[in-house]
């Protein structure tokens, strides 16, 4: 069996010594390595398949996409979002992409606002009732921000942490003792390069993404003995609405899709990007361009000229504004 309930697929463990010893001679390094990545994959499939998935912001962007994929590689999906129009048409859609086939199971919707703590813990409970369990936890829904710190409103602050800190903190607090019981589980967070970094005019996602890193990191080394695991996502600039529906330091919507944004990695790839984390349980994954990865590794290497180039491209985007 698969760790969470498929047919094993691993009759290859009970090849004879003498088979280990010959294959890799006869392949060469090569096709050793082509070996590993197809047992690799075939591991990392049964791990998928069958899979009780619970995605939260599965209604657009990145959490759509990750919604697609795990639906084709098999697992039972529970998407959850505010709008309950445009999570019945995921389901429709995602329906008429798995018709005929056998392998894939009618998704689940669970409606709530996961800035409210309250109804958290309720859709929860909702989860439980439609699944009876959890096996791999998706925290992806999240709020972006536009905005200077002397002007942005403490609410504003308060409003981003709840949706993009608390929010995931409260429901992966409410699925764990489930899979504690079971004694398996895995908790994936998309989190943003901004939880390693900081740039300029980002200060309520930034802080919000920098405690998400805080906290899992705790969470992975807790629950190392329990067999949770834990998945870190990092992305650069996605191409969605992210930019689109940030709220600027007033709280209004800031309504504009930036260039670095539209220019950014599709959605479709970032969502193939976590099915593969997840099936390997990877701890944690950056994905970002040159520019943004060697900024995290300057952050921690040479501080110093980072926090000077960060200090200029504030002085830059401030002269844009008064443009």
């Amino acid at each position: 069996m698969g760790q969470f309930g498929r047919r094993g697929l691993f009759q290859w463990k009970q090849m004879d010594l003498t088979s280990w010893v010959i294959i890799p001679l006869l392949l060469g390094s090569a096709g050793v390595y082509g070996l590993y990545r197809v047992l690799q994959r075939l591991r990392s499939n049964a791990y998928i398949q069958d899979a009780v998935v619970v995605i939260t912001g599965a209604t657009s962007g990145l959490g759509k996409e990750c919604a697609k994929v795990f639906y084709a590689a098999g697992s039972r999906l529970v998407l959850c979002g505010r709008n309950e129009e445009r999570l019945e048409d995921l389901v429709k859609e995602l329906s008429r992409i798995g018709k005929g086939s056998n392998q894939t199971h009618k998704p689940h919707k669970v409606i709530f606002d996961l800035s409210d703590v309250e109804a958290v813990s309720s859709a929860a409970k909702e989860i439980f009732r439609l699944v009876g369990k959890v096996d791999i936890l998706i925290n992806n829904a999240g709020i972006s921000y536009r905005g200077t710190i002397m002007n942005t409103k403490v609410s504003v602050d308060r409003m981003i942490m709840d949706t993009n800190y608390f929010g995931p903190v409260a429901l992966t607090k409410a699925l764990l003792p489930s899979m504690t019981k079971n004694g398996r589980g895995h908790i994936v967070v998309i989190s943003s390069v901004q939880g390693r970094i900081s740039i300029p005019f980002r200060s309520a996602y930034a802080a919000s993404k920098h405690a998400t890193q805080a906290f899992f990191d705790c969470l992975r080394a807790e629950l190392a003995a329990n067999n949770i695991h834990v998945t870190v996502i990092n992305p650069g600039y996605i191409q969605t609405n992210l930019s689109v529906n940030a709220v600027t330091d007033d709280g209004s919507k800031y309504g504009v899709m930036d260039k670095n944004t539209a220019n950014g990695r599709s959605a479709e790839d970032v969502a193939q990007i976590v099915l593969r984390a997840v099936g390997e349980r990877k701890k944690e994954v950056l994905v970002a361009g040159v520019v943004p990865t060697l900024a995290v590794y300057l952050r921690t290497l040479a501080p110093k000229i980072f926090f000077t180039i960060m200090a200029a491209r504030a002085k830059k985007e401030r002269k844009m504004k008064e443009m």
